[in-house]
């Protein structure tokens, strides 16, 4: 309680995410498809670190805003509504912040952005890292040097990583878990990264390389080894409806960093992140359909199945006795306001 350090330390790249649902089929060249519901918000790291705000855990984010209405828009929503602190974020003059057009259809979505590379990098952005609990990064082919100088202060780094547009999956990456206390790779990156053929089985070698591994595997839940409890976990996805998949992944690792801060058990720690993946996609967009505390309370009181009052018992327990005001969702389009 008397550690002032952020919960939790972020970089990367920030998007504006316009969000468009309900296609009755994907959309062919020469043709307009008009949907029945769209929704608008920040996007990339955003969907770590409002996802972390919206647990009560205090957010450190260092990104570039550009200085046009979207960055405007963005930092407002991001500090003002959501409570992440921007000190160590820019505002690039003359950069304009990367758009992406979401289209989800079905279970999955498909993306469409305009962007160029931000002038200042992760590691200008950083410098010198604060002294944070954990952070939670998205790992690339080229290392950044501000994570060994983060786990040299004590940072425990939870890690996710990318589709590999060259799909050559490089197994050099994975000599960066080194650095990392956990790894959450969805299950064809995992098996891609791995050269193994199933879920359970990348969960085997990767249990090798890092203290916490987890692979999420959409629809069919999520499995985890915890090496420094010994213990192991395989959780089932919840039977919900998807509206919007975007961010569900973000959301996962997010939750999951955050019931690793209370000191859950593995397995609860897994079903609260599947939990809180799953009440996402019932709304647009990533960073602002994180249901937070507020979501999961709501969920909680409402459900009837037996089944599932069951296994997520142990939410009597955990959730807060004041889970927070109603979270905010993703507007159709941004309020009417000069930025």
């Amino acid at each position: 309680m008397d550690d002032q350090r952020p919960d939790v330390l972020l970089t990367g790249l920030l998007f504006y995410d316009l969000v468009l649902t309900g296609l009755g089929r994907p959309p062919t060249p020469g043709e307009e498809i008009w949907t029945s519901g769209m929704g608008c918000g920040p996007g990339g790291i955003a969907n770590l670190a409002v996802a972390a705000s919206r647990f009560g855990l205090s957010t450190s984010l260092a990104t570039v805003f550009g200085d046009d209405f979207y960055g405007a828009y963005l930092r407002d929503v991001l500090a003002g509504q959501e409570g992440v602190d921007l000190t160590l974020s820019r505002t690039a003059d003359g950069w304009h912040t990367p758009v992406t057009v979401s289209l989800a259809h079905g279970h999955d979505r498909a993306l469409v952005t305009h962007g160029q590379e931000p002038p200042y990098s992760q590691d200008v952005l950083m410098g010198d890292p604060p002294e944070a609990i954990t952070a939670l990064v998205h790992i690339e082919a080229e290392p950044h040097d501000w994570l060994a100088k983060a786990v040299a202060n004590g940072t425990r780094i939870y890690a996710d990583v990318g589709w590999d547009p060259t799909q050559r999956w490089s197994t050099d990456l994975l000599d960066q878990l080194s650095l990392c206390h956990a790894f959450l790779p969805n299950e064809a990156e995992a098996m891609a990264y791995t050269r193994t053929d199933s879920a359970v089985a990348a969960l085997g070698v990767l249990s090798e390389l890092v203290p916490v591994a987890v692979v999420t595997r959409g629809g069919d839940g999520a499995v985890a080894v915890d090496q420094t409890t010994g213990e192991y976990a395989e959780v089932p996805a919840l039977d919900v409806e998807v509206l919007d998949a975007t961010g569900a992944g973000d959301v996962f690792g997010a939750s999951f960093v955050a019931a690793s801060l209370g000191g859950w058990p593995l397995a609860e720690r897994l079903r609260f992140a599947v939990l809180a993946a799953g009440l996402s996609v019932r709304h647009h967009g990533g960073a602002l359909a994180a249901p937070g505390w507020y979501g999961v309370d709501q969920w909680w009181r409402s459900l009837t199945d037996p089944d599932l009052r069951q296994a997520y018992g142990f939410l009597a327990d955990r959730l807060p006795a004041d889970p927070g005001p109603p979270v905010t969702y993703a507007p159709v389009t941004p309020p009417a306001r000069q930025y």
